[in-house]
């Protein structure tokens, strides 16, 4: 008996602390998914904030969805065998989605240079792309045909990533960003995360076809890319319209 009542003491005295150790490390691992929403933020912004450098706003301006992985890797010259894990959101009718947490490993990342965390940017640009990104699970090449995207401040005329890839990917890493081949990458639902960030589990489909309410947490990550979106969109348009003036000034001084 008295060994009990001694082990029952140990149990009531045990168990806040138990309690405040979960508590703390379920605070932490959100911590960490929101940490992720930061993180993809500040690449999009450094990316772009060098236009000349960056996504052609052709190209982002018409993406269906965006996914960042910042800080893919962390090793020496190697070929294959990265991992990383990312955030994607996609174009609702009322605005970009609740992010979708996932991983991305495996295929052929081409060689990166020793020591630097690597950046990894993807654009999905068309519907079977999406509905790829939609699913539990996908491999790039296979499922969805993928290339490494166009720098610049404008996509050149003669390219033909609107018909070569539904996915476009970049890279940067030691400041220098460029397109970059995934082939072979698998990208997978990360449910951990997920979990972490919402509370409770949301298919990435409810997430990115805008079924669910985005988090405030999620608002650095999802308020970039819409500002970066529509400076894009604006540009296009604006360019359209010069392009017509001028055109239609030609047009009468030959008349």
């Amino acid at each position: 008996m008295r060994n009990l009542l001694v082990l029952l003491l140990l149990v009531c005295l045990l168990t806040p602390i138990l309690s405040a150790d979960e508590g703390a490390n379920a605070s932490k691992d959100n911590t960490k998914a929101s940490g992720r929403i930061e993180a993809a933020s500040n690449v999009l912004n450094e990316i772009q904030a060098t236009p000349d450098k960056g996504i052609p706003e052709e190209i982002l301006g018409s993406a269906e969805c965006v996914a960042v992985v910042p800080s893919l890797l962390n090793a020496g010259f190697v070929f294959g065998g990265r991992y990383g894990k990312g955030v994607a959101s996609c174009r609702t009718p009322k605005g970009w989605s609740a992010p979708a947490f996932f991983t991305i490993g495996g295929g052929s990342f081409g060689l990166q240079i020793g020591g630097q965390a690597t950046d990894v940017v993807m654009l999905i640009m068309n519907k079977n792309g999406m509905n790829q990104l939609l699913s539990s699970q996908f491999k790039l090449g296979a499922d969805a045909s993928a290339a490494a995207g166009p720098v610049g401040r404008h996509a050149s005329a003669d390219t033909d990533w609107k018909m070569r890839a539904e996915v476009l990917t970049y890279s940067r890493s030691r400041g220098l960003f460029a397109g970059l081949e995934l082939t072979g990458a698998v990208i997978k639902q990360d449910k951990d995360s997920t979990y972490e960030f919402y509370g409770h589990m949301v298919p990435s489909k409810t997430a990115l076809k805008g079924e669910v309410e985005a988090p405030k947490a999620a608002y650095p990550f999802l308020n970039t890319l819409a500002k970066w979106a529509q400076q894009a969109q604006n540009s296009r348009l604006l360019g359209s319209v010069l392009s017509s003036q001028s055109s239609s000034r030609s047009s009468a001084a030959e008349n």
